[in-house]
């Protein structure tokens, strides 16, 4: 009898945290870990946004289940179980329920929805081509780019003779200008806290004209940089308030807007973690949230190796409701 008590109140206790979660905003997110021995499957798990997981959703180890998605409502969750034949089945399931309904087709509203607005450099290879949105500083030839607000603005400048700034590494982009435009003052990147070097600016995918995220008291710029052949590149967010620079990854990370909130999400990259109970490496990736003091949560287990195949948060007071990042997004 007090067995069966203990387990009403932490039913209980979950509902309420999931049913809190749905009041605020939550998210979905497919994760495989990858273990020492056997196949490993990708599981839909549920988190709050702060990080408090809430619920494993599926735990079916048929195939794999990835991309899961809001429905416009946030009512229920669709997801692809791709299949070892290559097959693929498609599923749907309730935040706060256990049943899971398996779909003769596809929705058509799932089969739409592409991923969010992100940042990036990546469109096919590499471009290293200047931005339409980059104007040339009287007597140069150095991109600039201006803060919405006009307080800011951004000076790619190089110099030919310092041997850094001549190739896409580490070093590179000490003499980037930060402009103070009503101080009249101006700062090298080389001199702020956290400096290891800036290659490009990043731009929004749905638009190559935006280069800030601006969102309340979040105020950031994204800058890609090459590591090496082993590590590849890795992405820096530019702290406007802290005036800091914060690597995101030690390798690649993707910014996400969250519209109307002064936070932003990152697919996030680590290459060569190891996975427990081996001395075994995998390239893995990650959904993580940072506030607008630049501070991360990471959705997935503490020191675990995974692989995020897909995530979605519903976000009922805000618009756009649902924010999607699927498999492929980056």
């Amino acid at each position: 009898m007090r067995l069966l008590v203990i387990k009403s109140i932490i039913a209980a206790v979950l509902l309420a945290n999931v049913a809190q979660a749905r009041a605020d905003s939550v998210i979905v997110i497919a994760i495989r870990y990858l273990q020492a021995e056997g196949t490993s499957h990708a599981h839909i798990y549920l988190y709050r946004e702060d990080g408090r997981f809430l619920r494993q959703l599926t735990n079916d180890n048929s195939g794999q289940d990835v991309d899961p998605i809001f429905t416009p409502d946030g009512g229920s969750i669709v997801f692809t179980r791709e299949m070892p034949d290559n097959s693929v089945e498609f599923w749907s399931v309730e935040p706060l329920s256990t049943a899971l309904k398996k779909l003769n087709t596809a929705p058509a509203w799932y089969i739409a929805t592409k991923s969010s607005p992100y940042f990036t450099n990546r469109h096919g290879e590499k471009s290293t081509e200047q931005s339409p949105a980059a104007s040339a500083t009287p007597g140069s030839e150095a991109p600039t780019y201006k803060t919405p607000d006009g307080s800011i603005e951004l000076v790619l400048r190089t110099v030919p003779q310092d041997e850094e700034d001549r190739y896409d590494g580490p070093g590179h982009g000490k003499h980037y200008l930060v402009r103070h435009l009503k101080a009249g003052i101006e700062t090298e990147m080389a001199q702020l806290p956290g400096f290891y070097g800036l290659y490009g600016l990043l731009h929004e995918s749905h638009d190559k004209d935006r280069h800030f995220l601006f969102e309340d008291a979040l105020r950031v710029a994204f800058f890609d940089l090459h590591l090496n052949s082993t590590d590849g590149d890795t992405v820096f967010a530019f702290d406007i308030n802290g005036s800091r620079l914060v690597r995101l990854s030690r390798n690649w990370a993707a910014p996400v807007p969250l519209p109307g909130e002064p936070a932003f999400l990152t697919l996030t990259e680590n290459r060569y973690v190891v996975i427990p109970g081996t001395t075994k490496t995998a390239n893995c990736s990650y959904l993580e949230h940072w506030n607008a003091k630049i501070r991360k949560v990471r959705y997935a287990r503490a020191k675990s190796a995974a692989i995020c195949y897909g995530a979605s948060t519903y976000r009922p007071a805000r618009t756009p409701a649902v924010i999607t990042i699927r498999k492929n997004a980056n």
